[in-house]
């Protein structure tokens, strides 16, 4: 399954107190489970920065991850964005063997001389 990580934006006045957050987390969760069961969670972090949250969860595909961060936009009042994710250590696999970059022309010129 594809690794996706989505960032999460709480609209002003989204939650009315902080114990809302929670009943807002267990109905979002378990609308997730229901409609979306292929979705495996793996981590939630609340994050200091533009973002609330970010969540990290793997899909079968694009659409899939699309359903979730829909969900969570019709739920919390929200703003997210999906980001597709590789793990290191797989993206070193797909690097490896790459052509290097060609040279720009203005260093193959100095080479010349």
């Amino acid at each position: 399954m594809a690794s996706f990580i989505m960032l999460t934006r709480l609209t002003h006045g989204a939650l009315q107190s902080p114990s809302s957050l929670e009943n807002l987390e267990r109905e979002v969760m378990g609308r997730i489970e229901a409609e979306c069961p292929e979705v495996e969670w793996l981590s939630s972090f609340a994050v200091l920065g533009p973002c609330d949250y970010l969540d990290i969860f793997q899909a079968p595909d694009i659409d899939a991850a699309t359903k979730v961060a829909t969900i969570v936009r019709t739920f919390g009042h929200a703003e997210t964005e999906i980001w597709a994710a590789t793990e290191w250590q797989r993206f070193k696999e797909l690097v490896r063997y790459l052509p290097p970059a060609p040279r720009p022309e203005s260093e193959k010129a100095s080479s010349a001389t």
